[in-house]
């Protein structure tokens, strides 16, 4: 595997900021992302796409959209009735291409769908999960179908992996680049498989570095500081919403002058004197 980068929601923000300011339209990698999704998974059967209304839903109306361009007639179901600028002209296009909308308030809405986009929160959401917003994700985990989350699964935060309840996905494609989030806390219980969606996003700072999860038992050799990171959280009074988990490795690395690993039971974050590095089993 190639070394990928592993980098923070904010710095998320401020890169695809930087790169739309140097020419590449909002809607053009939107459509990118869409792209990604599509290419990472082998579409077949009937397909449901579940929209929010930020751009993690336009993502999904944008996916609906090279769907039916490739011959599918995939099902929107919206959990809002608001859209962000560029999901209200994928919306449009993509019922312009033969997408169906369908009532996603009646019993059992994703009966009989081979697959299921989840397209409702991206990576800035924080906190808890509206009443609304907590049923449909209930739905779309009691369905049959193989569960696919953009960018991430909905209801974990993207920096801490915090999350109450979520979605739990057989695929999740993060877009752009790997977000912290994914390997912390309760997120490596909700992700089965994670692989990312390269969409041309100029990073604007370096922070972590992704590894082989076979490479892991070298960093816990010998001299090492080991920890879960239920052991963490006790030892320095950290919850599950906290961040900075990879900075506190870092600190602790320096000034130990050991190489510390944090791990959960599928992943780990690791400080290793100079650099912080990540890594999990459910990476493809």
């Amino acid at each position: 595997m190639n070394i990928e980068h592993v980098i923070s929601v904010e710095n998320m923000r401020q890169s695809d900021a930087q790169t739309i300011e140097n020419g590449i339209t909002s809607a053009e990698l939107m459509h990118r992302a869409a792209l990604g999704i599509f290419n990472a998974a082998k579409f077949v059967g009937k397909v449901a796409i579940v929209c929010g209304s930020g751009n993690n839903g336009g993502d999904g109306y944008a996916l609906a959209c090279i769907l039916c361009e490739n011959g599918f007639t995939p099902s929107i179901f919206r959990v809002s009735e608001k859209f962000s600028k560029d999901g209200l002209f994928y919306y449009k296009t993509a019922l312009s291409l033969g997408a169906v909308e369908e009532n996603i308030n009646v019993p059992d809405p994703f009966a009989g769908y081979d697959i299921v986009v989840d397209c409702i929160l991206g990576t800035g959401f924080r906190g808890e999960v509206s009443d609304e917003i907590k049923h449909v994700i209930e739905e779309i985990n009691l369905c049959q179908g193989f569960i696919i989350s953009a960018d991430i699964n909905s209801g974990i935060n993207g920096d801490t992996g915090a999350a109450p309840i979520a979605v739990n996905s057989d695929l999740t494609v993060s877009i752009g680049y790997l977000k912290t989030g994914m390997f912390l806390n309760d997120a490596p219980y909700y992700i089965d498989k994670l692989r990312n969606a390269d969409i041309g996003i100029t990073l604007l700072r370096e922070e972590y570095k992704l590894v082989d999860y076979e490479m892991l038992h070298m960093f816990e050799g010998y001299n090492s500081i080991s920890m879960t990171i239920e052991e963490f959280y006790e030892r320095f009074g950290y919850t599950p919403e906290d961040g900075g988990i990879a900075e506190k490795a870092a600190q602790l690395s320096a000034e130990q002058g050991k190489t510390v690993v944090i791990k959960t039971e599928h992943s780990a974050v690791i400080g290793d004197i100079k650099y912080v590095y990540f890594c999990a089993d459910y990476i493809i």
